[in-house]
């Protein structure tokens, strides 16, 4: 393959999951993750022209969320290609050390980024988060523990968070 055709890119691909929290668009280029939107939220994805179904790159990633919804995961293994602003993408990599079945603020998470004053800017990151669910966003509350914004609604916020305290059980 000559080094020209390398570097085209190929097409986008996706997939649809069904979960406990509803219909989830899985999107990414067959080597990693790009995307996974929850459909029945507030911001389901738009399938674009040009984008191919193919569920085959996305069987591994099939396969952690159903063994997370059944209680039998806890962090995720998957390659991600996440695209956003240098600041977007530290407050991406802080999610991701949020432990499971623990919540943080969006002022902790500003702390952790070094931005201590940019709390509102961590929640506009946070919502922007491409990967929901294996980069927990979810896990990011308001001061005091308050449920606030979820892109996929507060109800599947809550189920999730109750997921991993053990509280509810999804088999």
């Amino acid at each position: 393959m000559s080094a020209e055709a390398r570097r085209q890119p190929g097409p986008l691909l996706y997939a649809s999951v069904d979960s406990p929290v509803g219909e989830l668009l899985l999107l990414g280029d067959g080597a990693a993750l790009r995307g996974l939107y929850m459909q029945d939220g507030s911001r389901p994805a738009r399938i674009s022209d040009g984008w191919e179904r193919d569920a085959a790159p996305f069987a591994a990633v099939a396969a952690q969320l159903a063994e997370y919804f059944a209680g039998r995961r806890i962090a995720f293994d998957v390659p991600l290609d996440m695209r956003g602003t240098p600041f977007e993408r530290r407050v991406w990599r802080a999610l991701q050390d949020i432990p499971y079945g623990e919540t943080v603020s969006y002022g902790e998470i500003a702390r952790t980024v070094g931005e201590p004053t940019a709390a509102r800017a961590v929640g506009l990151a946070n919502g922007r988060n491409p990967v929901s669910i294996i980069v927990p966003c979810h896990r990011v509350v308001g001061a005091g523990g308050a449920l606030t914004g979820y892109g996929g609604g507060l109800e599947r916020k809550r189920l999730l968070l109750d997921l991993e305290s053990g509280q509810l059980a999804l088999r």
